[in-house]
């Protein structure tokens, strides 16, 4: 969905999650994966709309059934005004690719520097906004705004794509013919609403929505007005009514105000690993009599029933989850999309990175030594795009060119030969 300036690494990586956005496959809001931690990217132009007969075939087909469910035709006229058959979205819906990153790299994306200090940023414009929405709904203001980074870099990449043309589009491509027609049937209640105009009205190729990324159907469900001027304004400048929409849709699914979605734990010798899992939920006073204890060797406050997760496996960085975590996955059903959400937010609110150690990559490199090669490289003039340790398609061709410009092979490739011959140390 949200595109962003290198895809492979950046686009749909919850899938952090999550190839689409779409309720069909676990996104039930309906926003896209994180976009990026280099962002604002430039904005993409709107997909082109070309001449197709059959399309517009079934728009007439469509218009006579939504006249049955009581639509006027100079209502259904207005909404389809200049809109058309667009290829490039077929395209992308053919041509989804599900992205595997380690939890690592997703939370370097996820947490990058630049997305918490715009966070931050962001949380303190917007602090009393925040505090007012999480007096009326509960939900701490820091996971409002995570899920606001999250879903389209605090606004930066809403979407251009012309919503009624792109749910006509894919209802007419049949592929998921009848889910897209329910979003097209939601979008004809929202525009009769008049919370928008169909020319305000954009969002990504599959159809979320404004800051929190919102596909129509949710729109309906949970979107409110906080303002209170009379329309539920997801998609202007002014974020307002779509932060109090993800509060809304959180505190729908029981989001518990005061409780943390989790805790970073330490997990203690000879731990009884077949104890832990989304499947072994426990009180917390279990938990500490088996030796668990927060970072700083603490015991972690009674929250409520929990689980304890290791999701990078053993040795890797552990947490105590609670029910909030659940809450967070149902905006996106991605562990790592509800431990981004969560450690995005406490980093906002002024924590520190994850302090597990999630040890070197199959080539023995850690992140501080791809974050290495990534700034060498472009300190000699290759385009990394940024330097957040995460090897995605521009990292790759960059090495490729240092590789040829330098007579190596062309792997492609973060090795420890390659940091080596850049001038620099491996710590892995």
């Amino acid at each position: 969905m949200r595109q962003s300036k290198d895809i492979s690494r950046r686009a749909a990586i919850a899938g952090i999650g999550a190839a689409t956005i779409l309720s069909a496959c676990g996104r039930s809001p309906g926003g896209a994966a994180i976009a990026g931690p280099s962002d604002p990217a430039p904005a993409r132009p709107a997909s082109r709309m070309t001449s197709n007969s059959g399309f517009d075939g079934w728009v007439a087909s469509f218009k006579n059934r939504a006249e049955g469910q009581g639509y006027t035709r100079t209502f259904l006229d207005r909404v389809f005004q200049g809109a058309g058959y667009m290829p490039d979205v077929i395209a992308k819906d053919r041509k989804q690719t599900e992205f595997t990153r380690t939890l690592e790299d997703y939370l370097a994306i996820a947490a990058s520097d630049e997305r918490v200090r715009n966070g931050r940023a962001k949380y303190n414009q917007y602090g009393s906004t925040l505090r007012s929405i999480e007096a009326k709904y509960g939900v701490e203001g820091k996971i409002v705004a995570a899920i606001w980074g999250m879903e389209s870099s605090y606004g930066a990449r809403r979407g251009s794509e012309p919503i009624v043309s792109a749910m006509a589009t894919l209802s007419y491509d049949g592929r998921r013919g009848a889910f897209f027609e329910k979003q097209l049937f939601a979008v004809l209640k929202i525009l009769q609403s008049g919370d928008t105009t169909p020319e305000n009205m954009r969002g990504s190729w599959a159809g979320a929505m404004g800051h929190t990324q919102f596909m129509p159907t949710s729109y309906l469900a949970y979107a409110v007005d906080f303002t209170g001027d009379g329309r539920r304004d997801i998609w202007s400048d002014d974020p307002t009514d779509a932060l109090a929409s993800a509060a809304n849709y959180l505190k729908s699914f029981g989001w518990k105000t005061g409780q943390p979605w989790g805790v970073e734990v330490k997990i203690p010798a000879g731990f009884d690993r077949s104890r832990a899992g989304f499947s072994n939920t426990r009180n917390v006073s279990d938990w500490t009599a088996m030796g668990v204890r927060d970072m700083s060797g603490g015991t972690v406050g009674n929250y409520g029933a929990s689980q304890v997760i290791e999701p990078a496996g053993g040795g890797g960085p552990a947490f105590m989850v609670f029910n909030n975590f659940n809450v967070i996955k149902r905006y996106n059903n991605a562990t790592s999309y509800a431990i981004g959400v969560g450690h995005l937010g406490d980093r906002i609110a002024g924590g520190g990175p994850i302090r597990g150690n999630f040890g070197p990559d199959p080539q023995g490199l850690t992140l501080e030594d791809r974050k290495d090669i990534q700034q060498r490289l472009t300190s000699k003039g290759y385009d990394t795009d940024g330097a957040d340790g995460v090897i995605g398609a521009k990292s790759e061709a960059a090495i490729r060119a240092f590789e040829t410009a330098n007579g190596m092979p062309s792997t492609g490739l973060a090795t420890k030969a390659l940091l080596v011959r850049l001038g620099g140390r491996p710590r892995g």
